[in-house]
C-alpha cells in the first residue's frame, strides 16, 4: 500500500472566490450572504448578544427589517432583510453575527437492486426478545416525517410516534418523501411486516419498542432550512420530560460554512446536547468529492462538525452476516472537518443498502421502483409483490443505528450523560484495520479506494454487543478532538480540550497502545505522520481543509448509489 507524505508545502490560508456573489467583508456578515442584487430580500439568521434580545430585535424593525420567528435558542431571531442593509444591521454592536437561512437536505442516495442487512449484524441475527429494546425512551427524529406503520406500534398495536409537529409551515407531518420512514424503521422498527414464521430474519430497528417524535424539517422533496432544524430542536428540548427524550438523530446536512462556535445548528445542537440529550448526526455522502484535490477528505457536512455531536459514518456489511467481507463505504464524507479541523466522524455503522420502512405512496417509491424490496428478501415465500419495506444507502441510515444503539445503553443505565454514551459507544467499537478497500459503484461500475484511517473510520464500528456490556463511566468531557498540523515536524496530532486530557489521552477511553495502525497512535501521538497518510493521492490536496473558512466544500448533489 502506498503512503504518501504530507505536503510539506501546505497552504495555511486559501483565497477563494464565491463565483457569482458579492461577498461582503465585515467579519459580521457570513461569507456566503448573497448580497449581489442590492434590492432583493435574504432570510437571514441574525444571532445577537446575551440579554440583548429585544433591543437589538427593536432596532433592526426600525431599520426595515421584517420578524420572521424567534430563535431564542441560540439567542438568534429570523428576519428579512434587504441586501443592501445588511452592513448596517452588522453594524449594531448588539448583533454578533447574521448568516443566511441555509438549506439543508437529507443524505441518503438510491441503492442498487441487492439486498443487504439492517440490524442482524452487529446486535442480532435471531429472532427473540431482546435484552434492551429501547422501551421508554423517547428518540426526537428529524427528517421528512413518519406515519404510523404497524412497524412503529407496540405491543397493544398502538402508535409509538407519541408526537408530531411539522416546521416546514406544510402543516403535514406525514412523510410524502420516504426519507423519514425508513429512518424512523432504522430507529425503532420492530418488524411487524417481516416477522413470519417462515421468515429469514425480521427488517426491524435497533430500539424496536422505543418512542418516536417526528419533527418534521425536510419537506416533501427532502429539502429543509437551519431555522426549521433549530425550531424543532428548540421543541425537542421542551418536551424532554414530557416524553424522556434522550436521543436525537438528525440524518441531514449542509456544507461547512463556518467555524462550529458561530454556525447556528451547532449551536443549537450544543444546546439538546447540554440538555440531557444525545445528538446523533450523519457524517454526509460526500467521500468521492475530490473536486479541490482532496480525495474526499474534509468534506464532512455541518451539524456533524460539532465536537460534542456523535457523527456517523456510513460502513458496507457486504449483504452478508460474517465481518470478513465488510468494507468502508467509498461516498461516506470523511473530516477532519473545514475550518476547525475536529476529527470526525466519530465512529462508523452499516449505511450501505438497509433495509427499512417504506411509504409506498412517497417520492422515493415512485422514483426508485427498483429499491421495493420483495418478500424473497426476508422470507421463503416465493411471492415478490410487498409494499412493505425498501431499501436505500446513505450516512442517513448509519446515523440511527447509532441513535437507536445510545436508546439502548440509556435504557439499560438511565443516569448516563451524552457524554459518557458518546465515549462507551466510541470506546467499544470494533477496531478496523488500517487497510485500502475497493468499492464499485453498483450503477456507474466505476471504481474507488478508501483506506481505514482516523479520518475516514473514527473510532471504528458500532457495536452494540460491546457498548452494553461496558460498564465505563466517563468523568470528563467526550468532545471531539482537534487534529493539528505541525508544518515542521509535517505531521498530524490531535489536541484534546483542556482538562479532558485525563480521559483521553492516558487510554481510560482509548487505550495506551497503537490502535489505528504502524505508527498511527490515537491518544497522545501523532496520528497522521509522514509514513501514515493515504493511499489515493495528496489527502491535504491544495489548503481547504486548512482554510480559513471562505471555500467550503459543497453537500453531494447527484445520486450517489449503493456499492458492491
Amino acid at each position: 500500500m502506498t503512503r504518501l507524505p504530507v505536503p510539506s508545502s501546505l497552504a495555511l490560508v486559501l483565497t477563494f472566490v464565491l463565483s457569482g456573489f458579492a461577498v461582503a467583508a465585515n467579519p459580521k456578515l457570513a461569507h456566503d450572504l448573497d448580497t449581489s442584487n442590492s434590492n432583493a430580500r435574504v432570510n437571514v439568521i441574525v444571532k445577537v448578544k446575551a440579554g440583548a434580545n429585544e433591543r437589538a430585535l427593536n432596532r433592526m424593525k426600525g431599520r426595515g427589517a421584517t420578524h420572521l420567528s424567534r430563535l431564542d435558542l441560540i439567542d438568534a431571531h429570523l428576519m428579512n432583510v434587504k441586501a443592501s442593509d445588511l452592513e448596517n444591521l452588522a453594524n449594531d454592536e448588539d448583533i454578533e453575527f447574521i448568516a443566511p437561512d441555509r438549506q439543508v437536505t437529507h443524505t441518503a442516495y438510491a441503492g442498487g437492486p441487492d439486498y443487504g442487512w439492517m440490524v442482524t449484524e452487529g446486535l442480532t441475527s435471531t429472532y427473540g426478545t431482546l435484552a434492551y429494546d429501547g422501551t421508554g425512551i423517547g428518540i426526537a427524529m428529524l427528517d421528512t416525517g413518519t406515519d404510523g406503520w404497524a412497524d412503529l406500534n407496540n405491543s397493544s398495536s398502538v402508535s409509538r410516534v407519541v408526537y408530531k409537529k411539522d416546521f416546514t409551515g406544510a402543516n403535514k407531518p406525514e412523510d410524502l418523501h420516504g426519507h423519514g420512514s425508513m429512518v424512523a424503521g432504522i430507529l425503532a422498527g420492530n418488524g411487524y411486516h417481516s416477522n413470519r414464521s417462515n421468515g429469514t430474519y425480521w427488517i426491524r430497528g435497533y430500539a424496536p419498542n422505543a418512542n418516536i417524535l417526528n419533527l418534521k424539517v425536510l419537506s416533501n422533496t427532502g429539502v429543509g432550512s437551519d431555522s426549521y432544524v433549530i425550531a424543532a430542536i428548540t421543541q425537542a428540548i421542551s418536551l424532554k420530560s414530557t416524553y424522556n427524550i434522550r436521543v436525537m438523530n438528525i440524518s441531514l446536512g449542509r456544507p461547512i460554512a463556518s467555524s462550529y462556535a458561530t454556525d447556528p445548528l451547532c449551536l443549537a445542537v450544543k444546546q439538546a446536547w447540554d440538555a440531557g440529550i444525545v445528538v446523533v448526526v450523519a457524517a454526509g455522502n460526500s467521500g468521492r468529492d475530490n473536486s479541490k484535490g482532496t480525495n474526499g477528505y474534509g468534506t464532512v457536512t455541518s451539524p456533524g462538525n460539532s465536537p460534542y455531536v456523535i457523527t456517523v459514518g456510513a460502513y458496507n456489511t457486504s449483504a452478508t452476516l460474517p465481518t470478513g467481507d465488510d468494507k468502508m463505504t467509498s461516498y461516506s464524507s470523511k473530516g477532519p472537518t473545514n475550518i476547525d479541523h475536529i476529527a470526525k466522524p466519530d465512529l462508523v455503522a452499516p449505511g450501505n443498502r438497509v433495509l427499512s420502512i417504506l411509504n409506498a405512496k412517497s417520492y422515493l417509491d415512485a422514483t426508485y421502483p427498483n429499491n421495493l424490496v420483495p418478500m424473497t428478501a426476508y422470507t421463503s415465500s416465493t411471492s415478490t409483490s410487498d409494499t412493505s419495506y425498501f431499501q436505500l444507502s446513505g450516512t442517513s441510515f448509519a446515523a440511527p443505528a447509532v441513535a437507536g444503539a445510545a436508546a439502548l445503553l440509556i435504557q439499560k443505565t438511565p443516569g448516563l450523560t451524552p457524554d459518557q454514551v458518546k465515549a462507551r459507544l466510541l470506546k467499544t467499537a470494533t477496531r478496523l484495520p488500517t487497510v485500502t478497500t475497493s468499492a464499485v459503484d453498483a450503477v456507474t461500475k466505476v471504481q474507488y479506494l478508501t483506506q481505514n484511517d482516523l479520518f475516514t473510520v473514527g473510532a471504528g464500528l458500532l457495536n452494540v454487543p460491546a457498548a452494553l456490556a461496558s460498564t465505563d463511566l466517563l468523568t470528563g468531557s467526550a468532545v471531539s478532538p482537534t487534529a493539528v498540523y505541525n508544518a515542521s515536524a509535517n505531521n498530524v496530532t490531535l489536541q484534546f480540550p483542556t482538562g479532558s486530557g485525563v480521559v483521553w489521552g492516558t487510554g481510560v477511553v482509548w487505550g495506551t497502545g497503537v490502535v489505528w495502525g504502524t505508527g498511527v497512535v490515537w491518544g497522545t501521538g501523532v496520528v497522521w505522520g509522514t509514513n501514515v497518510v493515504g493511499s489515493t493521492g495528496v489527502v491535504w490536496g491544495t489548503g481547504v481543509v486548512w482554510g480559513t473558512g471562505s471555500d467550503a466544500i459543497e453537500a453531494e448533489t447527484v445520486s450517489i448509489n449503493g456499492e458492491d
